[in-house]
């Protein structure tokens, strides 16, 4: 665990942040801008439905909170099967704040 997620707010601020359709000072893609909430459905990147059931088997020893995380902050670390690395912005570490990134992890992983 990197940030405390215990203060994230899955429904109030983390599915806030990720349905804008542009983020922070630099105007960085928002998640919804990439990623479909509907299962089957790709944009530039993999779905998100069923993450937060799926992201807790992605890396062998590593929650489904810890994954979530990683792919927010050095989304290159693991890149789901059939997608290139460098595609997804790479600065959200850098733009969002602890509390925003603990938010979209709490979003994602009430995805089941």
């Amino acid at each position: 665990c990197i940030r405390d997620r215990s203060s994230g707010d899955a429904v109030a601020r983390g599915e806030a942040l990720y349905k804008k359709t542009s983020i922070g000072a630099a105007s960085a893609p928002g998640c919804i801008t990439c990623h479909s909430l509907d299962e089957g459905v790709t944009l530039v990147g993999p779905s998100h439905a069923g993450i937060g059931a799926a992201a807790g088997s992605r890396v062998a020893g590593m929650s489904a909170e810890d994954f979530l995380e990683q792919s927010i902050v050095e989304p290159d670390v693991e890149v789901t099967d059939n997608f290139s690395p460098g595609v997804m912005y790479q600065n959200y570490g850098s733009d969002f704040s602890d509390q925003e990134i603990a938010d979209l992890v709490a979003f994602l992983a009430s995805l089941k």
